[in-house]
């Protein structure tokens, strides 16, 4: 099956457009299929015409028994489905046998946010007086400031951005282009990286991309995402900290100060408004916090 999972990348490359970062969660996922395909020893699979329901239930249940979450779980059944909906289309199987399986119901999980000071207090860590700190502190910016996918900021090139009207023109998930206001602290933040990535960065291997290291080497997203991590941390005791946190946050926020929700979808990228809406289940249940810690009946029995 890996010279079909090649073919199947190759398909989502360049007919779907899909991004890097997504592309590379399709290859973790169904590698690990295939590795447990070929290995499970009670109904192996050396071929995509030998797996059925059975093995793709067996590899859930794998999984829920490693203690993998229930969402991570339905996200790889649903790379299997997309695998296997490829190889039907193609005639390479005859059908599609992960149709049959239910992934596990999964809980409702809101997403974790920061406080309006959290997020005014992360801005300030890093340090102003060195290029990596002036780049992390435009990159935290604009993960917070202008809601942007970590892919979104590390592939952003010089020409998405107009200074003077205050925008940038982002591309998103399937090349899908938007354009989002770029506020006065984060445009701040970016002229102050710019101006010492002139000074330090000679040589770049892209000289098109914004955020690079000292070398002029990209910068990978694991690094962003430790980076991120380290400084959340500092603050905020929750877990799951990462660079998506604070585009969690963006929209929270927006919607805590009454924003549209479909100007929301609009600035988020979203294509469904639906997924837009669970950050209104997160605006309500801090209202409902508030409620009870403030109003002298909130909490009283009548």
């Amino acid at each position: 099956m890996w010279v079909e999972l090649d073919q199947f990348l190759h398909y989502i490359h360049n007919q779907r457009q899909y991004s890097d970062y997504t592309i590379e969660a399709y290859r973790n996922d169904l590698s690990q299929f295939i590795e447990y395909a070929e290995h499970n020893h009670q109904n192996r699979a050396t071929s995509a015409t030998d797996v059925d329901a059975y093995l793709i239930r067996n590899f859930l249940g794998f999984l829920l028994k490693s203690g993998l979450e229930k969402r991570s779980i339905a996200r790889k059944l649903s790379a299997v489905k997309s695998f296997f909906r490829y190889l039907l289309r193609n005639g390479i199987v005859m059908a599609n046998p992960a149709l049959a399986v239910s992934g596990p119901k999964k809980d409702r999980k809101l997403p974790v946010v920061l406080s309006i000071d959290q997020a005014r207090k992360l801005m300030e860590l890093p340090p102003d007086d060195s290029f990596a700190g002036l780049r992390d502190r435009a990159i935290l910016e604009l993960l917070y400031g202008c809601g942007l996918r970590l892919g979104e900021v590390l592939n952003l090139q010089q020409r998405n951005i107009d200074f003077s009207n205050e925008y940038l023109r982002v591309l998103g998930k399937r090349k899908k282009e938007r354009l989002v206001p770029l506020g006065s602290y984060a445009k701040k933040a970016l002229l102050a990286y710019l101006e010492i990535r002139r000074e330090t960065v000679k040589y770049s291997e892209d000289p098109r991309l914004i955020f690079v290291n000292e070398e002029g080497k990209k910068l990978y997203p694991l690094a962003v995402q430790n980076m991120a991590k380290r400084y959340m941390m500092q603050l905020s005791e929750q877990e799951h900290l990462s660079p998506h946190v604070l585009r969690h946050t963006f929209a929270t926020h927006l919607l805590d100060r009454g924003a549209d929700l479909l100007v929301v979808k609009e600035l988020l990228g979203h294509e469904s408004l639906s997924t837009t809406q669970v950050y209104t289940h997160v605006s309500m249940e801090r209202l409902k916090t508030i409620y009870r810690q403030a109003h002298p009946r909130a909490n009283k029995n009548p």
